[in-house]
């Protein structure tokens, strides 16, 4: 018999769980210097020290979902954002807390389960790696179904996103834009199936940098130093997006899903959202050369940076030929040996290199062969 003693109890147990799920979040600008960590590549800027809290211990927690401390985001409820642009709406349903800790996700999609026969043996030691390096996260891999349903549970208020992900004509287009919808809402690592951990994420911030003061940690795919670059990339300085490291919230991710989703749209409304009739290249669409993009964009975004070099733009000479992590703001971009190690081309390093943190595959299996990233030879 539920007496009211314990009733109270109960209640007051519940009350203590709430209060423990809630978080606060904050939007900050972040100074535009490039901070430099290692011999090669010398900052075009001048470096800048960001302080920030001692590292903590890497543990499991829920995602944050409480009020931004913002005054404008903290004012704002559903009701005053409705009907607002996408990237507003975005703003206030997923904050941005740069202070806050990298969740402790780290989130992967396949076919099937790796609990289930159809898995694959030959990626069973890479999906391992993954856990065996991180004992203290939350490891997801992500069916096609389950995707569908996870994100129409985050983004349920937001009816064009859903609209847009269920709207995609390509399977390579949804496995793209739901790597950037799980990191928006839910933060931590998203890494491809066919990649391989080779060391835990703690050692991928440099130890001189608080985490506090990184959001967003990316790799360079791509530095093609020869004149027929655009013959094999679409950019001549590339960010991968097979592996990455955000916060819930990070402006670029709001940005990638906005831009995403607005286009998505559009091809829809004109009638040509089919594999045929679309009017940019995947890489161009929801692959690395929007993402590489939206990133330029956000390290000169004056509304986030506050640029001290005479207003000259952070562009690909910045990165190229980096061998060590460079920091714009609050974003870590690592050397291509960092997640591209192995590859035989573009001065990327071996395994066995300290700046070696994923290998990856690149088996592509979700793409079509026409599809599928190619060495460059010669």
């Amino acid at each position: 018999m539920l007496t009211f003693r314990k009733a109270l109890l109960l209640s007051a147990c519940a009350l203590t769980i709430i209060y423990f799920f809630q978080s606060s979040h904050s939007k900050a600008t972040y100074p535009g210097d490039i901070e430099h960590y290692g011999k090669h590549g010398d900052a075009e800027v001048k470096d800048t020290v960001h302080t920030g809290s001692a590292p903590q211990p890497t543990k499991v927690y829920p995602p944050p979902r409480g009020v931004s401390k913002d005054k404008k985001t903290s004012q704002q409820t559903f009701n005053s954002v409705e009907g607002k642009s996408l990237l507003e709406q975005l703003r206030y349903l997923y904050p941005y807390d740069p202070d806050g800790k990298f969740p402790a996700y780290i989130w992967q999609t396949w076919k099937a389960t790796p609990a289930s026969g159809d898995f694959g043996d030959e990626l069973r030691p890479q999906e391992a790696s993954w856990t065996d390096l991180h004992p203290d996260f939350i490891h997801e891999v992500i069916t096609d179904q389950t995707a569908v349903h996870l994100i129409r549970y985050l983004y349920a208020s937001m009816p064009e996103i859903l609209e847009a992900y269920n709207a995609l004509p390509i399977p390579v287009l949804k496995a793209d834009f739901f790597r950037y919808l799980i990191l928006l809402a839910r933060g931590g690592i998203y890494s491809d199936i066919d990649t391989q951990a080779l060391k835990s994420a703690v050692d991928w911030i440099p130890s001189d940098v608080p985490p506090s003061s990184v959001g967003l940690i990316v790799g360079i795919e791509a530095d093609p130093d020869r004149p027929d670059w655009k013959d094999w990339y679409s950019r001549r300085i590339q960010f991968c997006q097979w592996t990455i490291q955000a916060k819930v919230g990070h402006p670029v991710l709001r940005n990638i899903v906005a831009s995403i989703t607005e286009d998505t749209l559009r091809m829809k409304k004109l009638g040509i959202l089919s594999k045929k009739k679309i009017d940019k290249s995947i890489v161009e669409f929801t692959g690395p050369a929007l993402w590489t993009d939206i990133i330029f964009n956000y390290m000169n975004n004056p509304e986030y940076f506050k640029i001290e070099n005479g207003g000259k733009n952070i562009t690909w000479e910045a990165f190229t030929g980096i061998e060590t992590a460079k920091k714009v703001g609050d974003v870590v971009v690592l050397p291509i040996t960092s997640f591209s190690p192995g590859v035989g081309q573009m001065n990327a390093k071996d395994v066995d290199d300290p700046m070696a943190f994923v290998k990856h595959d690149f088996e592509g299996s979700w793409k079509a062969p026409s599809e599928r990233i190619k060495p460059i030879i010669g």
